[in-house]
């Protein structure tokens, strides 16, 4: 998907098979809600092909829009409406909707129904998105951050009901930021930044280190020429208080490394051998996006977060 000169988005081909939730990530700018807009139709890619349930979501938008559910982060509703009003007027779109009072029950809103979108709160905003969103009884779901603002209760029905698609067939394409809402949910987890797919593989996959060495988490600003020198082994401090020891993992290392921190009255978290998957994230990403990209999902440009927000629902 290109602007002008600028490439937004560069050969990134995946699948995301039924009953199977896909975890799209990236820092801002990378090229996630280009790609994802362009799944939804509401954007032509300038090469390529993008295909959803075997149509292409442009030429084939009448008949591929009843069977997908788009959940966007925020924007597309009259301030004035009410739950109830619009899960019955969204219900009557599909040929096979779910109850609304049923959905409404599911995502926690029995007793908001007559209550107006502004008067919402956040989490009880994302919530009812995501009932509009499955009211038809989607084959493929779009969900753009589902848990954004969602208290801790919220969240854990908003996660089960996503777990629940899968039971259902439901192929479920998820962007989010929470590392912990990946880990749960996500049976695969692409990575992308600067338009580009940089890996792939199940949340095990990618949090199974293959390099030699023992990540630990300790006190930020160790003195590090001194734990050099007793363990023998390069130590680096990568963010604060996150500590990376090029040593094999023997039992004799570990054993100095503990006696180390015991000696100085020092906690240690080790997390030798695998890596939490936000490590993961930052290790392959770039922080430091191009300024100029249009696409930046906090910009409002072309493909940006606002412009998607702004043009509402279907």
């Amino acid at each position: 998907m290109r602007y002008g000169e600028l490439t937004a988005v560069d050969t990134v081909s995946f699948v995301v098979r039924p009953a199977e939730v896909v975890a799209l990530l990236g820092p801002n700018g990378a090229g996630k809600t280009t790609t994802v807009e362009t799944l939804e139709g509401y954007i032509a890619p300038t090469a390529g092909s993008v295909r959803v349930l075997g149509c292409d979501p442009r030429t084939d938008a009448a008949a591929l829009h009843p069977r997908i559910g788009v959940m966007l982060q925020g924007g597309g509703v009259h301030s004035a409406a009410r739950p109830m009003e619009l899960l019955t007027l969204f219900a009557s779109y599909y040929d096979h909707p779910r109850p609304p009072a049923e959905l409404l029950a599911e995502v926690g809103l029995a007793d908001r129904t007559t209550t107006p979108w502004k008067q919402l709160s956040g989490g009880e905003q994302q919530r009812l998105s995501l009932a509009l969103a499955l009211v038809g009884q989607p084959e493929v779901v779009f969900l753009d951050e589902p848990t954004a603002g969602v208290d801790v209760g919220g969240r854990r029905s908003i996660r089960a009901l996503i777990s629940s698609l899968k039971t259902r067939g439901v192929a479920v394409l998820l962007t989010t930021h929470d590392m912990e809402e990946v880990s749960e949910l996500a049976d695969r987890v692409l990575i992308i930044d600067h338009g580009a797919l940089i890996t792939s593989g199940t949340p095990d996959e990618l949090t199974r280190t293959t390099s030699v060495g023992i990540t630990f988490h300790a006190p930020a600003g160790l003195d590090l020429a001194d734990l050099r020198n007793a363990l023998g082994a390069p130590v680096a401090e990568g963010e604060p208080g996150v500590y990376r020891l090029d040593a094999a993992p023997e039992p004799a290392t570990v054993a100095t490394l503990t006696g180390w921190l015991a000696d100085h009255d020092l906690p240690l978290e080790l997390r030798s051998g695998r890596e939490r998957l936000e490590d993961v994230f930052m290790r392959l990403t770039s922080e430091n996006q191009p300024s100029d990209n249009p696409e930046g999902d906090d910009q409002p440009g072309r493909g940006g977060r606002r412009r998607r927000s702004e043009r509402g629902r279907r």
